[in-house]
């Protein structure tokens, strides 16, 4: 498979995934063996690219993939690589996304604390970047490291500040997936 048919065949990955009530809305996959073939695909694909985007662009893929897998040390590795190059290239918006996927990593291994310390770190990142366009998944991603640590009220205002963010955006799925997450703090309760 080629690059342009894995990314196609990344728009059907939601099929495949969903969020976990019983697990303060974690990743989860329906069906471990095509998760694993996508892995591997894109394994197969990094090892045989040169194309610095499209590695970028994997390893970040590679990240999220191992991490709803079950294999979160794997995407803390893969991720703090995409750290490191998004830094060398000076690309703060990569920098960014490559730091919200490492905190959900390093959450599914066990650590919301330090995951919590640095979605803090996004952030600041976004204030001083005057970069809007993360908040919102810093603020939701925050906010289930809260509620994980069982800070429910935290928990809620950082979800109803996504809510205002991604109402503003008017992505219905990103919507719907901050108004299941203040459902668990009214569950919680």
């Amino acid at each position: 498979m080629n690059f342009s048919k894995f990314k196609n065949c990344l728009l059907k990955i939601s099929e495949i995934i969903y969020f976990d009530n019983d697990e303060y809305l974690r990743e989860k996959t329906s069906n471990p063996l095509r998760l694993k073939e996508m892995i591997d695909i894109a394994e197969n694909l990094l090892a045989n690219t040169t194309n610095k985007d499209e590695k970028y662009f994997l390893m970040g893929t590679l990240g999220n993939l191992y991490r709803i897998y079950g294999e979160p040390q794997k995407a803390i590795n893969i991720l703090s690589e995409c750290i490191i190059i998004a830094y060398n290239q000076n690309d703060s918006n990569r920098e960014i996304v490559s730091l919200i996927r490492l905190g959900e990593a390093i959450k599914y291994n066990g650590n919301p604390m330090e995951a919590l310390t640095i979605f803090n770190d996004v952030l600041d990142k976004c204030k001083t970047h005057n970069n809007l366009l993360y908040v919102d998944f810093a603020m939701q991603h925050k906010g289930k490291c809260l509620l994980e640590l069982g800070e429910m009220a935290e928990a809620e205002k950082c979800f109803k500040e996504a809510l205002k963010l991604r109402e503003l955006k008017g992505d219905v799925s990103l919507i719907e997936s901050t108004r299941q997450a203040l459902n668990l703090t009214s569950f919680s309760k």
